[in-house]
């Protein structure tokens, strides 16, 4: 009988899990998230900067091996197509199409694309390309085909499928009308089966007009939180990476839930983790002759009849009173259940009524969710708008899940900030603080410790002036983490040594002594005495010795032969301590080869039974 909580998640788990550490969370659509770039193989890619800047297809090979070593780690499951177009060389699974060329199916990833790809890379690898492929006539239609084929050919089910398009040529068909009103036609159909198209433009000379071709092929934003097309190229590899991760990342929701204004007034919102802490993977057991995963299974058995137990066989029992109480599901799951999930708007508070304490856990970004109920987005920011204009949060009442305890949740409001190229780097909603009860808060009684003066109180003022910066969780990586990923890398590519990272934690000193200069050591002056020492270690303290010199003797054990005789008489020679028998085998001239208690007894009742 089994206790009636054991089978059901607690609050700490529900807690893991609303942080977006758990793998359960679902999709907008089910199945493999699949991505296919398609890249311009022409001339005019190959061209190199006026600064020794690298050529637009080296710069789409890095992001491409970037995404591929990606997916690699955070999602191993999706596939992932490379295609080539404007190619002299055709290379597709049915060689039926000119001028494209299929370098990787699609298909999950493996540690030989990524040596493909970096092949393909700098000076070697244009050569390589030209060598391969070749350049020719552009035909983008014949390369959409050949996309739309590989997803149709494709075996398993597919969720999200999206298609990047990168290109220096805002005509790839030199003003043709017959080939640019095919590509129209076919990236029309494409979208029609569910493939969102984006543009990756990159800078070419004179110029990227995306308003003479490619407005009507690619796909139109999802809804208002999709970066839209953008109308200026990438000039560097840095903004080519950031466009392509924020197109290339697809939507999870922790929870769907309903925001309940009042009477019958509901909006429809989403629960995202916005950040989730990077944790190690964990290891994989597998068979030693095949080397394939192995799966566990867990089965439950009578102990006393051995027979199998199914889940309806399984009770839950409660001891109350000293009596078991038995429970089904349905009635455990009646007990922990509070109300329906969802978030219950309690009412609104100024901004300076949230606390820094009351943040006691991560929390998560609230949006809304159009296609669950239609108005959601306009209500919702509606509320958004007046709650940022009074400086208000609203507070309401949170059940995230089935069978979850209540929390009372503090939604601050949060406007949209995009960067001089129109790119989303803060998105507009509601950052869901989760608030403690008053159980959680603790009155703290702090050691009474000496107050600084006033000087040394405005000399660390000025310490501290000196050492602000302004910090950004994005530029501090991970050093272990990353260090475990160098490593399996190196392995899986067959490198000959890990790449070298650098650890963004430690401190610089340099750079520190260099803006103190002599700040640390007038603070010292004021705390520290002058004879002070940071370095000095004082020695190890010994035992004082007794009064004579000479530290304190263990006594003498005696014992006499008629006490041993007696004890072995009586069979109690047991009773003696090791340190007795000791000194009655040196009495008796008894040598041992050992110390054990029962090697001295031995030896002792040898010598005098005798």
């Amino acid at each position: 009988m089994a206790e009636w909580n054991a089978y059901f998640r607690n609050e700490a788990d529900g807690e893991a899990q609303e942080e977006g550490e758990q793998q359960d969370g679902d999709y907008k659509v089910a199945g493999r998230d699949c991505l296919v770039f398609l890249v311009d193989a022409s001339k005019e890619m190959f061209i190199k900067g006026e600064n020794g800047e690298p050529t637009n297809f080296d710069m789409t090979m890095q992001v491409v091996r970037t995404v591929y070593t990606r997916k690699i780690i955070s999602t191993p499951g999706d596939l992932v197509a490379l295609v080539f177009y404007g190619t002299k060389q055709n290379q597709d699974p049915t060689n039926s199409f000119k001028h494209v060329y299929v370098y990787h199916n699609l298909n999950e990833l493996s540690a030989k694309r990524v040596q493909q790809v970096d092949e393909l890379r700098g000076d070697k690898g244009a050569l390589l390309a030209a060598e391969k492929m070749g350049s020719d006539q552009t035909s983008l239609s014949d390369a959409l085909w050949c996309c739309a084929n590989l997803y149709r050919d494709c075996n398993l089910r597919l969720g999200n499928k999206r298609l990047f398009i990168f290109t220096c040529k805002d005509q790839p068909h030199g003003g043709d009308s017959v080939k640019d009103r095919q590509a129209r036609t076919k990236a029309s159909d494409l979208r029609e089966t569910g493939v969102v198209i984006e543009l990756m433009h990159l800078m070419k000379a004179g110029g990227f007009d995306v308003s003479l071709f490619f407005r009507d092929v690619v796909s139109p934003p999802e809804d208002e939180s999709e970066l839209g097309l953008q109308h200026e190229p990438c000039e560097k590899l840095e903004d080519l990476q950031r466009r392509v991760l924020a197109k290339e990342q697809k939507k999870r929701t922790l929870a769907r839930l309903n925001l309940c204004l009042g009477e019958d007034i509901n909006i429809a919102v989403g629960m995202y983790a916005m950040a989730v802490t990077t944790r190690k993977p964990n290891p994989i057991r597998l068979y030693r002759e095949t080397n394939e995963p192995v799966r566990s299974k867990t089965r439950t058995f009578n102990n006393q009849t051995g027979s199998l137990l199914l889940p309806s066989d399984i009770k839950k029992a409660q001891l109350y009173g000293n009596k078991q109480i038995v429970m089904e599901k349905d009635e455990v799951d009646a007990i922990k259940k509070f109300h329906d999930p969802g978030l219950f708007l309690i009412g609104f508070k100024f901004m300076e009524k949230l606390k820094l304490h009351h943040h006691i856990r991560p929390a998560v970004f609230l949006y809304p969710e159009e296609g669950e109920v239609k108005g959601s987005s306009c209500l919702f920011s509606a509320l958004l708008t007046k709650c940022i204009e009074k400086n208000v949060f609203a507070l309401c009442r949170c059940v995230s899940r089935r069978n979850y305890p209540p929390r009372f949740v503090a939604l601050v409001p949060q406007q949209e900030q995009t960067d001089e190229k129109n790119v989303q780097i803060t998105p507009p909603g509601f950052n869901v603080i989760y608030l403690p009860y008053a159980d959680d808060l603790r009155n703290l009684d702090p050691p009474r410790t000496p107050s600084a003066s006033p000087a040394q109180v405005d000399k660390m003022k000025e310490i501290v002036r000196k050492m602000r910066f302004k910090y950004r969780s994005e530029a501090f990586e991970n050093p272990v983490i990353q260090q475990h990923y160098r490593n399996l890398e190196a392995l899986a590519l067959d490198m000959t040594a890990p790449e070298d990272i650098e650890d963004l934690i430690m401190p610089k000193v340099e750079q520190i002594d260099g803006r103190l200069g002599s700040l640390v050591q007038e603070f010292r002056d004021l705390v520290f005495p002058a004879d002070y020492d940071p370095e000095y270690k004082p020695a190890a303290k010994r035992k004082a010795a007794e009064a004579g010199g000479t530290a304190e003797k263990k006594p003498k054990v005696e014992v006499s032969e008629d006490e041993v005789r007696a004890h072995i008489q009586k069979g109690t020679l047991g009773k003696m301590t090791v340190p007795m028998l000791k000194e009655a085998c040196k009495q008796f001239g008894i040598r041992t080869t050992g110390t054990k208690k029962q090697e001295l007894m031995d030896a002792l009742i040898d010598k005098l039974a005798t």
